[in-house]
């Protein structure tokens, strides 16, 4: 069923009052291992687990508000698991640019809860395990919860898909082409943010004070005193040699797992989204685990979950009971 997003209150006014625990895992890759950072909120001997994951360029702690928002609703103790994927934030870079593609971030979030559930203890299994994904991040929990052999902890519960299906459009994969790894350096914070918001607007309405709170965290000191984007240039190196074809082979496999899901599904799709198209959101509610179709207007892609009224479509979805 498709729900239209009208409110207009986009940006919140709350401030941040919590920091998140930073910890690490190592994870294999076929040169050697490499170690993967990621953002904890909430209690760590919480068995309800959400895991939270960015798109392509982003990292953990674009889901700040999101994360303390869950954490203070939820009737029963939660943790929230924010992964810096492998490449981003504080995650170590790989040393084959080949291997920043989805099948490693899946295995990595393997071993990720794998560390997860250990610290709970063996006799305190991971009773529910939800899953936030935006862009990428959807495409690995669609990989994830399409294969139910994986030796994930628990079956994935809820599965939030925010603007990302199966099928991509080609423009759209153009447009990545043209911007992933591709940047300089920066005079301050300032001069970053306004740079990375020409990059971003589809992710809608989104206040200056937020914004510039998201941006802090996608900065890393460059040279001569000045600032860099956090992230590894060579994640673009499989976005500029993917083909037609080999998007089209991808898009097959995708459907393939997404039919697979038993996961309760809600989708989000920024209205004027160039990524999901309305025809692939439309068959995504006809097939595989028939999902919830939640269409945002004034929002293109991808959402940033950071506003009172997205998060509250979002707590909703995941905390009922």
């Amino acid at each position: 069923m498709t729900t239209l997003h009208t409110s207009t209150s986009h940006a919140t006014s709350a401030t941040l009052t919590e920091q998140p625990a930073l910890e690490f895992v190592s994870c294999p890759h076929p040169q050697g291992q490499h170690r993967m950072a990621y953002w904890r909120w909430g209690d760590a001997q919480a068995d309800h687990v959400v895991v939270c994951v960015h798109g392509l360029t982003r990292q953990g702690r674009d889901f700040d508000r999101l994360a303390q928002a869950l954490v203070a609703q939820s009737p029963k103790p939660l943790q929230v698991i924010c992964p810096d994927v492998a490449g981003r934030g504080r995650s170590e870079w790989l040393s084959e640019p080949a291997l920043y593609q989805i099948p490693q971030y899946a295995a990595d979030m393997l071993v990720m809860l794998g560390q997860v559930q250990a610290q709970l203890g063996a006799d305190r299994p991971i009773q529910t395990l939800d899953w936030v994904g935006t862009s990428m991040g959807g495409l690995i929990g669609m990989v994830l919860a399409g294969q139910p052999g994986l030796p994930l902890p628990a079956p994935i519960h809820r599965l939030v898909l925010n603007d990302v299906g199966p099928a991509i459009t080609w423009s759209s994969v153009q447009r990545m082409q043209g911007y992933v790894g591709q940047y300089g350096q920066y005079r301050d914070l300032d001069e970053a943010a306004a740079a990375l918001w020409t990059l971003s607007q589809g992710f809608g309405p989104v206040s200056d004070g937020v914004w510039r709170e998201m941006s802090t965290h996608m900065l890393r000191p460059g040279t001569n005193g000045q600032f860099t984007l956090h992230y590894d240039p060579a994640i673009g190196a499989s976005i500029r040699a993917m083909t037609v074809e080999a998007a089209a082979a991808g898009e097959a496999t995708l459907w393939a797992l997404f039919d697979q899901i038993q996961a309760q599904t809600l989708l989000i799709r920024g209205q004027d989204s160039d990524l999901l198209t309305p025809e692939t959101a439309t068959e995504m509610t006809q097939r595989g685990p028939h999902a919830q179709l939640d269409t945002w207007p004034g929002f293109g892609h991808a959402p940033t979950l950071t506003g009172d009224d997205q998060i509250a479509v979002v707590a909703k979805f995941l905390l009922a009971v």
